[in-house]
């Protein structure tokens, strides 16, 4: 896969499919599939800002985009950058209403050091030269403002981009120009927001301007948009760069009037057994009403869901008022909030360990101390009689006999082992003497 760093492009990027630091840039995401470039001989050429032009590749020069060339023009050449080739060219054309191909004018070369040096002396005059422009249609009195000067490639020709609320006859002034500037002279008018768009900058929300990036087509933006959004009528933040309703205000308008639809209309009424209710404010996305017991100030204050709204429409039509506008449900117990400190408290291990200790800790943190002295409960046999298990047995009283017959040795089950302090049974060991005790260093015999 080939790569090309492309200058103000942001990175690496997989042949031209990276964005470049161009307005209104095309993403050619039929860009690595083969045959892409041979489908179409059209190519899309950028020029200053916004404006674009499509020309063929007649001579079938290996063009990607990026690629600077020097296209025809009227007269001479004019130099511009490849901005998109291959099959999705005619779609951009036909956005473009571009539907005749016969006019196309075709791509001489590349652009060449010779093309470079020119084209650079020629945008070095811009500024100086709209300046100028301005001065000079404020002599000629004429009402209209010169936004941008655009030179052509090869410096024979300029384009003066201009605005004006009314037809303005500059027939004096491209004579005056002609004289002034010595090349030939294009009038071209544009709206305030194209001039925006040609300049570009920064919105409020932090992005690009939006007529400099992929706005092709200026919808007319009114009011109406503003008030279907509940936002306040405030000139100086719904107006964008260009002094005008900022385009944005259009593109959640149909969401907002369909979330309108289920809502109840403002001017009605609420009746309740509390009183009379008014519209006071809505949140349009979230399904929420407002109502106030006073129409001009807010009093008494009671939010419910658009449903509700209906429901009570409903029953005052009916001729029946409900106790109140909230609903009788029933009462939540608010949520007690979360303590962390209380998730990890001191005694979260005190707990009970029957399997090694035999019993309940004491209060002690430590599982393994506190009780290693304390005894183990004995439990009762299952076959005795209860009052047998927890009555004391005198003292000197034989043991009561039980049907059971004492297990022998062998017949003990598996896991209980014999104590080992026990006595052997030693029966050739001769019977000690009573109250006679054997001497330190004296053992038994043993044979």
């Amino acid at each position: 896969m080939d790569f090309k760093l492309h200058n103000g492009s942001g990175g690496l990027c997989c042949k031209s499919c990276g964005r470049q630091d161009k307005q209104l840039n095309t993403y050619d995401w039929l860009a690595d599939i083969p045959g892409n470039g041979e489908e179409s001989d059209l190519v899309e050429v950028q020029f200053k800002n916004t404006r674009k032009g499509y020309f063929r590749n007649s001579n079938h020069i290996p063009l990607e985009k990026g690629d600077i060339v020097a296209v025809e023009a009227t007269p001479g050449h004019d130099i511009g950058v490849v901005t998109l080739t291959g099959r999705l060219v005619p779609l951009q054309m036909r956005k473009a209403n571009i539907k005749s191909e016969a006019d196309i004018k075709r791509i001489y070369r590349k652009a060449k050091q010779v093309d470079m040096d020119k084209y650079n002396e020629a945008k070095g005059r811009e500024h100086d030269t709209m300046i100028r422009a301005r001065q000079i249609a404020l002599n000629l009195n004429l009402n209209m403002k010169i936004g941008d000067v655009e030179y052509q490639g090869d410096g024979n020709k300029a384009i003066f981009y201009y605005i004006a609320d009314e037809r303005v006859d500059f027939r004096q002034l491209i004579k005056v120009l002609a004289d002034a500037f010595h090349v030939r002279i294009e009038m071209k008018q544009i709206g305030a927001r194209q001039e925006a768009g040609r300049i570009g900058g920064i919105g409020p929300c932090g992005r690009e301007l939006c007529c400099a990036t992929w706005m092709t087509s200026f919808v007319s933006v009114s009011t109406s948009a503003a008030r279907y959004q509940d936002i306040s009528l405030n000139p100086q933040k719904l107006a964008g760069q260009c002094a005008k309703l900022k385009c944005c205000l259009n593109y959640e308008v149909d969401c907002y009037v369909e979330a309108q639809k289920r809502l109840p209309s403002r001017e009605i009424e609420l009746e309740t057994k509390d009183g009379t209710f008014y519209f006071f404010k809505a949140d349009i996305l979230s399904n929420q009403i407002t109502y106030s017991t006073d129409k001009n100030i807010p009093a008494n204050l009671v939010t419910i869901s658009g449903k509700r709204a209906f429901e009570i429409i409903g029953m005052n039509k009916r001729g029946t008022k409900p106790e109140s506008l909230v609903e009788e449900a029933r009462q939540v117990e608010p949520k007690k909030p979360i303590d962390l400190l209380e998730q990890e408290s001191l005694t979260r291990f005190d707990r009970s360990r029957k399997g090694k200790n035999g019993g309940e800790n004491n209060g002690s943190g430590n599982g393994n101390g506190g009780n290693n002295n304390r005894k183990k409960k004995k439990k009762g046999n299952p076959n005795q009689p209860g009052d047998q298990q927890s009555r004391p047995r005198p003292q000197g009283e034989p043991r009561p006999q039980t049907d059971k017959p004492r297990p022998q040795q062998g017949d003990q089950r598996r896991g209980e082992q014999p104590r080992r302090n026990r006595p052997k049974n030693r029966p050739n060991n001769p019977p000690r003497p009573q109250g006679e005790k054997p001497a330190g260093n004296e053992k038994p015999a043993q044979e």
